[in-house]
């Protein structure tokens, strides 16, 4: 599944209104982590078909996210059922580590987690999905 770009417009019936669990990325263009971030979250979309991922430009949305308190980018949160269950904020929260044919992101208080599994798993130890 595509990421969706997020907006004010459709903010209520692509997230509040999902069936699926939603993993949303705050971000914007001039955020050299955000860059670095963008891709995992591309891969999650396509790789998981059993949770809606979508993207917040913080930039062209501040409402948004001023409704979530995001202070710092990236910033991801996490709704199910129509309700914010989870964030995690910055780089230094979400770290990506890339070795050969294990890919892993650390959450803290989680321990490291296999990418290959939000990352196919991410979502079962951090996202409780």
């Amino acid at each position: 599944m595509a990421v969706i770009n997020i907006t004010s417009a459709n903010f209520e019936s692509e997230v509040l209104h999902s069936d699926k669990p939603v993993l949303l990325d705050f971000w914007a263009t001039w955020c050299g982590p955000c860059r670095m971030l963008s891709p995992i979250v591309d891969e999650v979309a396509e790789e998981r078909g059993d949770i809606k991922v979508g993207k917040v430009n913080v930039d062209e949305q501040p409402e948004l996210a001023g409704q979530f308190d995001v202070m710092s980018i990236p910033t991801l949160l996490v709704f199910e059922n129509g309700k914010l269950v989870n964030r995690a904020v910055g780089w230094a929260e979400i770290k990506y580590e890339s070795k050969p044919h294990i890919r892993t992101v650390k959450v803290p208080d989680v321990g490291l987690l296999c990418l290959n599994e939000i990352l196919i798993n991410l979502t079962i130890k951090w996202l409780t999905f």
